[in-house]
């Protein structure tokens, strides 16, 4: 089946609620993110009281948002309405740009279904059964985060979204702190999440601080990662929410530049022998010699051969097979074994 996204880079900027209640700033980051190279940007779609109890402690760095509950900072954030979706969901579309938007309950699903070609689910709802089987029942591919969930619950999820007929799901490697530090990155899970999941591709949703050499999404491209979601803002020194982990236009175009020549570099992770190499074949490969003077009728011994370059003869490959053959004319030191030497 293909892929919904490709082999190539799809990078998703999460604008999430970045935008603090304002459609124009939303569109901006929109804009930016479009010229800057993403491919999709992605909202939150949630109401406070359907995703928080009123006594909710907050689990990111309060030094960053200092909000200590769940509850009270989801209800800063949850002013859209569904024609404000609508607006932003046709501005994607009037420049070109894939909307997204993770829901949070089962309302959100059935309004976005008309919006999204395909769902996200963030990673605190892996265990969210309900919404599980509403997600998948719109049969539409799925862009699943693992931030801090265990082999077997992801087992569990992609059992529950494939058995209720979801055609694709993307895991996102994903470490559930806000930020998360550089030693939690943790970007070899990526590599255990592709042992284990042969059948779904590994992407990778960062929280981490960016900086100028991008080097975590780097490293999580250059280990196979083609879908990438980061946190996207218009201000990385903003106060509060997720500015402060976010990446920039700059950012993006940084990293975007990064990847071709990543790209470049990296080829197409198959092997075979390239056209460039083609001189050193002939060239630098070896072909067998005959390494002594030797007589008409004398059956060859393995110290009259020899192996040299350049590779235009017999390869060493047959070597053992020529050792004991009989010569039907002399030959001498230094010139190439053929097999019409010997019967």
């Amino acid at each position: 089946m293909k892929s919904k996204f490709g082999n190539n880079l799809y990078l998703i900027a999460e604008i999430g609620v970045n935008h603090e209640g304002s459609i124009a700033r939303a569109k901006k980051m929109i804009f930016d993110a479009k010229n800057a190279g993403a491919h999709a940007v992605k909202f939150q779609s949630y109401k406070a009281s359907k995703i928080a109890a009123v006594n909710s402690p907050a689990y990111w760095d309060l030094s960053k948002e200092p909000t200590k509950s769940q509850y009270e900072l989801f209800s800063k954030y949850d002013s859209f309405t569904d024609s404000d979706y609508i607006d932003l969901h046709n501005y994607c579309k009037k420049i070109n740009i894939d909307f997204m938007s993770t829901p949070f309950d089962l309302d959100a699903v059935e309004f976005l279904d008309g919006l999204v070609s395909s769902f996200k689910i963030a990673s605190a709802d892996i265990t969210n059964i309900p919404l599980l089987v509403r997600v998948a029942s719109k049969q539409k591919p799925i862009i699943l985060s693992t931030g801090c969930s265990t082999v077997k619950e992801i087992k569990n999820a992609l059992s529950i979204l494939e058995k209720k007929g979801c055609p694709e799901i993307i895991l996102l490697h994903c470490i559930l702190n806000y930020p998360t530090n550089n030693e939690n990155a943790n970007l070899g899970m990526i590599i255990d999440l592709q042992k284990k999941f042969p059948k779904n591709h590994i992407g990778y949703s960062d929280h981490t601080l960016p900086d100028s050499t991008m080097s975590v999404l780097q490293t999580s491209y250059i280990l196979g990662c083609r879908v990438i979601e980061k946190h996207f803002t218009d201000d990385k020194l903003a106060k509060g929410n997720d500015h402060y982990h976010s990446m920039d236009k700059n950012d993006l175009l940084n990293f975007i530049s990064k990847t071709v020549f990543l790209d470049e570099i990296l080829g197409d992770f198959t092997k075979y022998p390239l056209e460039s190499e083609k001189s050193a074949i002939l060239n630098a490969r070896r072909s067998i010699y005959y390494n002594n003077n030797i007589d008409f009728g004398n059956r060859i011994k393995e110290n009259d051969l020899i192996s040299l370059r350049p590779g235009h003869g017999v390869s060493p490959i047959f070597f053992q097979k020529i050792i004991g053959k009989t010569l039907k004319k002399s030959v001498t030191k230094n010139t190439p074994f053929n097999w019409t030497d010997v019967e």
